[in-house]
């Protein structure tokens, strides 16, 4: 059985910091800049990894704090940045997050906050949020959730029914969140879609630079989100505080739970989801989708059956294509997150149940120390995850599949399309290509024909 090293030091983290999270999902609200309280490099760090991924700009502003604010408080900057935003940008909404220097040195945003409006609030200022997300206490992913339960928690209101659905996504592509968008108008469902960065952060080329980009899910929308009929969150390891658990305990509002629509049977439970919801019939193209993929898949068994896979990154990432891979023969061997929901096993085991599957070895909270030490260990045939263990892939020349956030090596990151059938097709055809195309190499006459 593999073992962990005893050790203290992260020397290369399977996740990214709270903060970036929880800009992302900022990012993805009409008319909102996200704002860090905390140092100026916070900010700069978060860019530079968001742009490398999307291809596109990203302000992020920054009460740029340094040792004089470490030791009498923060509370000044904050202001002063707001003020300067506000100018600037002209924004309707700011999502202020913390960042690990403020949590430390005890700033009470909420107060501060509550100070700023009185001394510099008026009818025309842009809404506030504020978010709690020192890195020290989660990950991105972590982040990511609790800026959108914290964006409906504070601008929802009680409202009349208004026959919408609130479809909580999680942390997907932009393509994905388009491709949700098109499900949605096919089923004839007038959905808030939160968040929505398909365009502002995977926008058309403009002449022009604009400050905030449009796009977003509507600030009007997420108002009246107590309104719907119904909440769809997708995902695995949902903490207790989600934005739909908010509005169910506020408004009443229903909530559905399930995972995201990665492979077939995941993808099952959410299109039936939605037949049952809406009485409607699933539409001919998705039936007509999964029966391609099903044909698909007898076609390429022999090409990827027994291949043994190591998938790492956010734990509902991992979990869905672990779940789709045993759905197409291949045995996920080790599942990695740098997450500690503490639900990434259970979850894991929940997608296998009752497939032809082994089930693999599932570490959460670790690095890619331990996971280059893992995968050597366990036999690999191929690397599925996001362009951080690409080294460790080169360095023990396995085939390797790009998936998730982020991937900083190759052009369209942002656009890899994961769910629905549509998605596992693609993602089926990937991963049978790279695996032909890796003994392919490895052939000493080099064939063209398999």
């Amino acid at each position: 059985m593999t073992t962990m090293t005893n050790y203290t030091a992260t020397t290369n983290a399977c996740k990214l910091c709270k903060p970036l999270g929880a800009s992302l999902a900022f990012r993805g609200i009409e008319d909102c800049v996200p704002f860090l309280h905390g140092s100026q490099g916070c900010a700069t760090y978060m860019r530079r990894y968001i742009i490398s991924h999307f291809n596109e700009p990203i302000d992020i502003a920054s009460s740029s704090l340094g040792e004089k604010n470490a030791i009498y408080g923060g509370g000044a900057n904050l202001k002063l940045g707001l003020q300067n935003v506000t100018t600037k940008y002209t924004p309707k909404l700011i999502g202020v997050a913390t960042t690990c220097l403020t949590e430390t040195i005890g700033d009470d945003v909420p107060m501060l906050l509550h100070e700023y409006h009185k001394e510099f609030g008026s009818e025309d200022s842009p809404l506030v949020v504020s978010v709690s997300t020192p890195s020290y206490a989660g990950t991105h992913m972590e982040g990511f959730t609790a800026a959108i339960t914290a964006v409906v928690d504070q601008l929802s209101t009680k409202t009349e029914p208004n026959g919408t659905f609130n479809i909580f996504s999680g942390f997907i592509s932009t393509a994905d969140i388009r491709y949700l968008k098109e499900v949605c108008n096919d089923f004839q469902i007038k959905a808030t879609l939160i968040p929505d960065y398909s365009d502002t952060l995977d926008g058309p080329a403009l002449n022009d630079y604009p400050l905030i980009p449009k796009g977003g899910t509507p600030l009007e929308a997420i108002k009246a989100m107590g309104g719907a009929e119904a909440s769809v969150e997708l995902g695995w390891t949902f903490p207790e505080n989600t934005g739909g658990n908010v509005l169910k305990k506020k408004f009443g509002t229903e909530l559905y739970q399930l995972g995201h629509p990665m492979g077939i049977r995941a993808s099952d439970a959410f299109f039936e989801l939605l037949a049952e919801l809406t009485g409607r019939e699933i539409p001919d193209k998705y039936t007509a989708a999964r029966g391609r993929l099903i044909d698909s898949m007898v076609d390429g068994h022999k090409y990827i059956f027994g291949k043994r896979a190591v998938v790492y990154g956010e734990e509902d990432l991992v979990i869905g294509i672990t779940g789709f891979l045993a759905e197409i023969g291949i045995h996920p061997i080790l599942c990695a997150s740098g997450g500690k929901s503490g639900r990434f096993e259970e979850k894991v085991k929940e997608v296998l149940e009752g497939l032809n599957c082994e089930l693999p070895l599932v570490k959460e909270d670790v690095d890619f120390y331990d996971i280059e030490a893992m995968a050597k260990e366990l036999g690999t045939d191929i690397v599925i995850g996001h362009s951080k263990g690409y080294a460790f892939a080169r360095r023990e020349n396995l085939p390797m599949v790009r998936v998730g956030f982020p991937i900083h090596d190759r052009i369209g990151g942002q656009r890899i399309l994961h769910l629905g059938y549509q998605g596992a097709q693609n993602l089926f055809d990937q991963i049978t290509n790279t695996i032909i195309e890796k003994k392919q190499n490895d052939s000493s006459v080099g064939y063209s024909y398999m």
